[in-house]
C-alpha cells in the first residue's frame, strides 16, 4: 500500500514546497543575518588570518564580544538560547571559509599551481587553528571531539610542510608523487573537519536542547524553539544532527503537553515539518521518530483540530503531510484518531483553512490516506467527495506565482485522491452523481482553468479513466473517443496541444 502514495515527479517536488511558498515564509526569511552584516563577519575573520600568517600562525586571543559573532559562553538563563544560537551560526560561517579554502587548494592542486597551492593551505591552517582555538575557549570540548581536532592540526600543518617543499623543484617526477600525497592528506583533512564541525554543532545544539528541556519559562521556551525552527532552514546536515541528539523526543514532549501555549506547539510543529520535509534525499537521521510517531501524530492532528488561526493550522497540517509521506503507519495512525473528520471540518473553518497553502496539506494528508480501505466509508461518511469537487475548482485570489502554484497542487491532489477513492463503486456513484465528469472534462480540455499545469491534466484525466471504468455511460462518446479510449500518453498530447487553440 505504501507505494502507491503520492510519488509522481512533478507532485513530489513541489507539494512540499508549499510551506516554504506560503506567506509564513517570509517570517523564516526575517531570521536570516544581514547579508552586509555577514560580510563584515566574514572579513573580520579574514583579516584576522592576515594577521596570523604575519605572526607565523601564532593563535590570537579571542575578543569576547558577542557582537562580533565570537564564540562565547554565558550562565546567563534568559540569553542562553541566544548565545547557543550565535554559536551555531558562528560555526556555520567559519566552517564554509575553511570549506571553501579546501575546494580551492583540490582544484588548484590539479592544475600544478603550487605557488597557490601553497598560499591556500597556509590560509585553511590559520582558519582551522583559529577556530578550533576560539571554540575551545569558549566551551569545555568532549573527548571526542578534542582527538579530532589534535589529528587535524597536526594534518593541517603537515599539509603546509609539504606544499612548502614542492615550491623549491620542478622535478616533475618528485612533484606528481607530490600531488598524490598531498591529495591523500587534504583529503583526510577535510574528512576530520567535517567530522569535528559536526561534533561542534552536536554539542551546541544539546545544549540549546537541554535549555528547551530545564527552562519553566514560556518565554525563554519560545524562544529557544524559535532558534531551532531557524536552524533547520540551514539544510538537511543541522536537520539530521537535531535529530540524533534526541531532539525529536524534545519536540515530542513540547507537543503532547498540554500545558504548553499554542504558540510553543506551534513552533514545534514547524520544525517537524522542516526535519520530515520529502526535499531531505536521506531519512536515516529520522529513526528515532519511529518511537515518538504515535505521540507526535496524535499532538499534531489535535493541534489541527483546536488551532486558533491559519498559521497554527498550516504548520500542524504540514508537518502532517510530510509524515504520511515518512511512514505508511502515520497513516494508519490517523485513520484511528478520525483525522478525516477533523481535516474535512477544518475546510470549512474559514478561521483554520484560509488559504490554498492550507487546502494543499489537507488534500496531500487525503491522497496519502486514501490508498487505504478503511478511508473509503469515512470519506462518505463525511461528505467527502463533494469537498474533493469544490477543491477541483480551486483557484488563486491574485496574481501571486506561488499562490497560484499551490492551486495547481490543490487541484492535482483533489483528482489523486478522487482517483483513488473511486476503486470503491460507491465513490465512483457518488462522484457521478455529483457532476465529478464534466469538471474534470473541462480542466482537461481547457488549459486556463487548470493554470496551464501538466501534472492537473495528467492526475485528471487518470481521475476520468477511473470513472468511465465503472460507468462508462457517464461520458459522451466524443469525450469517450478523445480522452478515454487512447493511450493515456495520446490524450495528453492532444489535450495538452489545445492550447494552441487559444493562442
Amino acid at each position: 500500500m505504501a507505494s502507491e502514495r503520492m510519488q509522481t515527479p512533478s507532485s513530489s517536488s513541489r507539494q512540499s514546497s508549499s510551506l516554504s511558498s506560503s506567506p509564513m515564509s517570509t517570517r523564516m526569511q526575517s531570521l536570516q543575518v544581514d547579508s552586509v552584516q555577514r560580510w563584515m563577519e566574514d572579513l573580520r575573520h579574514m583579516t584576522e588570518v592576515e594577521c596570523m600568517c604575519v605572526l607565523q600562525a601564532k593563535p590570537i586571543g579571542v575578543v569576547e564580544d558577542a557582537q562580533q559573532g565570537e564564540l562565547i559562553v554565558t550562565s546567563g538563563i534568559g540569553a542562553g538560547d541566544h548565545v547557543a544560537r550565535n554559536n551555531l551560526q558562528t560555526l556555520l560561517r567559519r566552517a564554509l571559509v575553511v570549506s571553501t579554502e579546501l575546494g580551492k587548494m583540490f582544484q588548484r592542486l590539479e592544475k600544478g599551481r603550487w605557488q597557490r597551492v601553497h598560499s591556500t593551505a597556509v590560509r585553511a591552517d590559520c582558519h582551522v587553528r583559529s577556530l578550533v582555538h576560539g571554540y575551545s575557549a569558549a566551551r569545555s570540548t568532549p573527548p571526542e571531539m578534542q582527538k579530532y581536532e589534535k589529528s587535524l592540526l597536526e594534518k593541517c600543518m603537515e599539509l603546509t610542510n609539504i606544499t612548502e617543499r614542492c615550491l623549491h623543484t620542478n622535478d616533475e617526477f618528485f612533484l606528481k608523487s607530490m600531488r598524490e600525497a598531498i591529495h591523500e592528506i587534504l583529503t583526510d583533512v577535510s574528512d576530520s573537519f567535517s567530522n569535528m564541525i559536526d561534533m561542534a554543532l552536536a554539542n551546541e545544539i544539546r545544549v540549546l536542547i537541554k535549555q528547551i528541556e530545564s527552562s519553566d519559562c514560556v518565554h525563554a521556551i519560545g524562544s529557544a524553539i524559535s532558534n531551532l525552527l531557524s536552524l533547520t532552514q540551514d539544510g538537511p546536515q543541522l536537520c539530521s544532527i537535531i535529530a540524533k541528539v534526541d531532539g525529536i523526543l524534545c519536540l515530542a514532549d513540547i507537543l503532547t503537553d498540554e500545558s504548553s501555549v499554542e504558540a510553543a506547539r506551534a513552533e514545534a510543529a514547524a520544525v517537524v515539518a522542516q526535519i520530515t520535509s520529502p526535499h531531505h534525499t536521506s531519512t536515516q537521521h529520522l529513526a528515532s521518530f519511529l518511537e515518538s510517531m504515535h505521540d507526535i501524530v496524535t499532538a499534531l492532528i489535535k493541534l489541527c483540530e483546536s488551532a486558533s488561526c491559519g498559521e497554527v493550522f498550516l504548520l500542524a497540517s504540514a508537518a502532517l503531510a510530510n509524515i504520511t509521506f515518512f511512514d505508511s503507519m502515520a497513516c494508519e495512525i490517523l485513520l484511528q484518531l478520525n483525522a478525516i473528520h477533523i481535516l474535512l471540518q477544518a475546510c470549512i473553518d474559514r478561521q483554520r483553512v484560509d488559504t490554498p497553502y492550507s487546502k494543499d496539506q489537507v488534500v496531500t494528508i487525503l491522497a496519502n490516506l486514501s490508498v487505504l480501505e478503511p478511508c473509503v466509508p469515512e470519506v462518505l461518511q463525511e461528505q467527502g467527495v463533494e469537498r474533493l469537487l469544490l477543491l477541483l475548482g480551486e483557484k488563486p485570489s491574485s496574481p501571486n506565482p506561488s499562490e497560484g502554484a499551490a492551486c495547481e497542487r490543490v487541484q492535482q491532489k483533489a483528482a489523486v485522491t478522487l482517483a483513488r477513492l473511486s476503486r470503491d463503486p460507491d465513490v465512483a456513484q457518488t462522484a457521478i452523481q455529483l457532476k465529478a465528469v464534466p469538471r474534470l472534462i473541462e480542466l482537461c480540455r481547457s488549459p486556463t482553468e487548470r493554470n496551464n499545469s501538466d501534472s492537473v491534466l495528467v492526475a485528471c484525466l487518470a481521475a476520468l479513466r477511473r470513472l468511465a471504468a465503472g460507468c462508462p455511460d457517464s461520458i459522451e462518446a466524443a469525450d469517450y473517443q478523445q480522452l478515454i479510449k487512447p493511450r493515456l500518453v495520446d490524450s495528453f498530447l492532444l489535450c495538452s496541444n489545445m492550447e494552441e487553440s487559444f493562442v
